[in-house]
């Protein structure tokens, strides 16, 4: 890449990483005063170095043009990694002061890249050219991906066009972190205090956990119901405080929408308008048809068949269950219609009835650390991977909970990366459970090890306490596990090769839930965090029995948000109201009154605080598909779950590729063939269409 010079700064979020393991990010060091001028610095180098390439007087080749782009932004690229924790972990006002600021600024210096004609046409001639005919797959994949990027992005429009598309983003940008913010204001605002007369129901662990929230907070002698998942859905499956539960699932599932100044409903039509005006510019009809473009289902009707093919299923499931709790609560002498707050609450009593299953009970087997180990030794099995805790101290990290781990190779003590953990809820840190990575595998430049992480909102144990989590919980801490595998057991030679197609990269992750239950891993560490003693058999064979209980809920919270998204962005938004959308989309879908959307419009943050998954919230169940049907692989295969061939395919097409590779082609290598729908059916007992 030609050299580019810029005044010297001396900024620690622009560093190379340093250290052991091949530097690390000094999280020690972060410092939101400096972060500001850190990112101007970075765009204006980067924008740098992208002039000198579109400007580079000789004819454009893959050596001149593709690879100095992909070594391009080093040091904004490590700015964003602080910029991710910020966001993420360690939100606060000063920080979310400068987001608001520069996210705006950061839209539009994308668009300087992405509209650069110069660069494009330099990228255009290499797409177009016989060369690359003669490169490398992956080369001709790169090639392909970059220059989709920048098509897709407005590099094919005229002036005025490029002009309008940049000013859309950078409008965008804006309402995506309002949104985000919106949302955690909410969830930090609105704790519920509660006394000792109003614990009914719940478990030990869980007043333990919520008194010393409330001691944290200042309000000894109470007890903490947060406004998050993590301690709402507890609350709704135990409390038997009727009215408590209808205030907590009220609180939950109205943020975004209490008619305040957090109020998201303008900031979704705005969004949804903008968008659609976007893609008109390059030619769509709708935003959805631009999204699938480059996605494994193409197109909306393709996604939309396949959800309208598991709906009517899991609606009718939904009424089974319902039947079901609304006896028990007839028989107790209830004298209620079973609603929305009820329903954890009444089907934790079905599944005791049906099953004699008490999740309270699993609950006592699953032990985060020893979940944490259980991981361990899968991917030891499968990718070969070893895991070392790393001293204390020895490697920076943001915050005094978060635990790293040294991974590397069984066999050749080969370091592949670390593996960092930040496990519980606390102020400032967004919801929900996810993957990231602050370094990721590439050997286009020398091999660069991964530096990975995982990040959920487990309750914190009170001192002493181990910290027991729900079966869901440990199934989402093995699901986030995967994505960190797919990081961690890249196999690429480019930086961009390590991006996903967002509804093929759920599938890893997907998969890996499947582990959970096998008995190597509830044998040896699903032990009982009092007496050692493993799960007894009659324990697990009711988890067996109830694999497909509550499929009806589940299915059909995930598929209304599924469906409302994509009717979101295959509709004209002008003048859309998001309240009235969401309620008559709904009733045209014969949704469950029981029921509400797993994510309600306006904290739907994976399609409104950015674009990764909006019009894409179907991709879990498209991923879904493919993890059932490569998950009887394994069911098929001699050694089972652990079936070392097998194992051998799924990491070298389904892992080691990232997104070197068409989804669909990997695959096919895989499985042989092409996945198919009547696995999940079956995984999750409904009928198998004909």
């Amino acid at each position: 890449m030609p050299s580019v010079e810029m005044p010297a700064i001396d900024n620690v979020l622009l560093s190379e990483f340093k250290g052991p393991y091949g530097g690390v990010p000094a999280f020690d060091k972060m410092d939101l005063s400096v972060l500001k001028p850190a990112l101007e610095w970075g765009m204006e180098k980067n924008l740098k170095e992208v002039e000198a390439i579109a400007n580079n007087p000789e004819a454009p080749t893959f050596e001149n043009t593709i690879l100095p782009m992909e070594k391009s932004g080093e040091e904004l690229g490590r700015v964003f990694e602080y910029w991710g924790i910020w966001s993420s972990n360690k939100s606060s006002p000063a920080f979310r002061a400068i987001q608001g600021e520069m996210a705006p600024k950061l839209s539009e210096f994308s668009s300087k890249i992405t509209q650069n004609e110069k660069l494009f046409n330099r990228i255009k001639a290499i797409y177009e050219s016989d060369a690359v005919k003669d490169m490398r797959p992956d080369q001709q994949r790169l090639i392909k991906l970059v220059y989709d990027g920048f098509a897709r992005n407005g590099a094919t429009l005229n002036a005025d066009d490029k002009a309008r598309y940049a000013a859309i983003n950078k409008r965008l940008s804006a309402l995506h972190t309002k949104f985000g913010n919106n949302v955690l204001a909410d969830e930090e605002g609105y704790i519920l205090y509660i006394n000792e007369d109003q614990l009914s129901g719940l478990s030990e662990g869980y007043i333990k956990a919520a008194a010393a929230t409330a001691t944290a907070n200042g309000k000894d002698g109470q007890y903490a119901i947060t406004n998050t998942r993590s301690s709402m859905s507890p609350f709704l499956t135990y409390s038997d405080e009727r009215d408590l539960r209808q205030k907590v699932w009220e609180t939950y599932y109205s943020r975004g929408d209490n008619g305040d100044e957090h109020d998201n409903n303008d900031i979704i039509a705005e969004i949804l308008q903008l968008r659609d005006e976007r893609v008109a510019l390059l030619g769509y009809d709708n935003y959805a048809q631009w999204r699938l473009a480059d996605r494994m289902a193409g197109t909306p009707e393709r996604a939309l068949e396949l959800m309208e093919a598991v709906w009517p299923a899991a609606i009718g499931r939904v009424a089974e269950e319902v039947a079901d709790m609304q006896a028990i609560a007839d028989k107790e002498g209830a004298d209620i219609t079973i609603a929305p707050w009820d329903y954890r609450y009444y089907a934790e009593k079905v599944r005791k009835d049906k099953y004699d299953l008490d999740s309270d009970e699993v609950k006592q087997y699953l032990q985060l650390d020893k979940l944490t180990d259980a991981m361990f030794f899968v991917a030891g099995e499968l990718f070969n991977f070893s895991f070392a805790p790393v001293p204390k101290g020895s490697v920076p990290v943001f915050h005094p909970d978060v635990n790293v781990w040294e991974v590397t190779d069984k066999d050749s003590g080969e370091n592949i990366g670390l593996w960092y953990l930040d496990p519980f809820a606390r102020p400032g840190k967004r919801s929900g459970a996810w993957a990231t990575t602050y370094r990721s595998h590439t050997t286009y430049d020398g091999v660069t090890n991964v530096l990975s992480s995982n990040n959920s909102n487990f309750v914190k144990a009170a001192p002493g306490e181990p910290v027991l989590v729900s079966w869901d919980d440990a199934t989402t801490f093995f699901h986030e596990f995967g994505h960190a595998l797919h990081f961690l057991s890249s196999n690429v030679a480019y930086p961009t090769l390590n991006g996903g197609v967002r509804d093929y990269t759920e599938f890893q992750s997907q998969l890996l839930e499947r582990w959970l239950s096998t008995d190597e891993v509830v044998e040896t560490y699903l032990i009982h965090h009092e007496t050692g003693e493993p799960m007894p058999a009659d324990l697990r064979q009711k988890i067996k029995d109830a694999a497909t209980f509550n499929q009806g809920f589940s299915t059909t919270e995930y598929l209304a948000s599924a469906l409302v998204d994509m009717r979101y962005h295959t509709t004209d938004p002008t003048g859309i109201d998001p309240d009235a959308f969401e309620r008559e989309t709904l009733k045209e879908l014969g949704m469950p009154e029981e029921i509400v959307m797993r994510h309600r419009s306006t904290h739907f943050g994976h399609i409104f605080s950015g674009e990764g998954y909006s019009a894409g919230y179907y991709g879990y169940m498209w991923a879904d598909v493919l993890t059932s049907d490569a998950s009887e692989a394994f069911q098929e295969a001699p050694g089972g779950y652990y079936d070392a061939d097998v194992a051998a395919k799924l990491v070298k097409y389904l892992f080691e590729p990232r997104n070197a590779m068409d989804p669909a082609d990997a695959y096919r290598a895989f499985r042989g063939r092409d996945a198919d729908i009547a696995p999940l059916m079956r995984d999750r007992g409904f009928p198998v269409p004909e």
